[in-house]
């Protein structure tokens, strides 16, 4: 009975240590950025998971075609895998963001792990396009205790969205459009995914995009970086 009491206390024990670990630093989160400034309509267009070979280029022709600057949150092994397209990416004069070199699950994630995804990513981005990214998305948005003092040190900034129109279920291109237009507010973060984590999330984004852009701007919106939203008007 005793080892059995002492066996329960050390489960008990591990899962509390867990929830304080992975689960109270969400308590955090509005500390971080959510959404930019209300008093200009600027929304900013964000882009998980690339690069993708195939589909990162054929959105950057849409938003080349339509003059919009967005922000790209890459993954560290996908970008090492496709460095010419991170290229493109900063040639285009869009900003790059930090989204992890493996897009793991930071709830089971060790402190030495967190800071591995954060670093090599932060190293090979400064290395391919000479500039250091200054922002970090979490993978799905999931965090854990250490992941914020991190941030801190290497002066990076935690940006999660306000507008998510596909998440881990797939969406119908046009259910994004309209969920987009439908949300959007002045400062807004619009969080899209131009590489699979959801099977054929790129090429459902691909046929999307064109609308929620034009749909967007015949609301009176512009659209543009992250730092851009947060910055005053001009």
């Amino acid at each position: 009975m005793k080892l059995v009491k002492l066996a329960a206390g050390a489960a008990l024990g591990a899962v509390g240590a867990w929830v304080g670990y992975a689960w109270v630093p969400h308590l955090f989160t509005p500390a971080s950025i959510w959404r930019g400034r209300g008093d200009t309509r600027r929304i900013a267009l964000t882009f998980d998971d690339g690069p993708d070979p195939l589909w990162t280029p054929r959105i950057l022709e849409i938003l080349a075609r339509r003059d919009v600057r967005a922000t790209f949150f890459v993954i560290g092994e996908r970008a090492q895998q496709a460095p010419d397209v991170v290229r493109e990416i900063a040639a285009a004069g869009h900003e790059l963001g930090n989204h992890s070199w493996s897009h793991p699950n930071l709830w089971f994630a060790t402190p030495s792990r967190t800071a591995t995804e954060i670093d090599l990513t932060q190293d090979l981005l400064a290395e391919v396009t000479g500039i250091a990214p200054r922002y970090f998305r979490p993978p799905w948005g999931i965090v854990n205790m250490p992941m914020f003092a991190m941030l801190r040190r290497r002066g990076l900034t935690c940006v999660f969205w306000s507008i998510q129109p596909e998440g881990l279920r797939p969406a119908p291109p046009e259910t994004q459009t309209r969920q987009v237009l439908a949300r959007a507010y002045p400062g807004a973060i619009v969080d899209l995914h131009d590489a699979e984590g959801v099977a054929e999330a790129p090429a459902r984004l691909h046929e999307a995009l064109p609308a929620m852009i034009d749909g967007l701007r015949r609301d009176g919106y512009e659209l543009t970086t992250v730092t851009e939203i947060l910055s005053a008007a001009d």
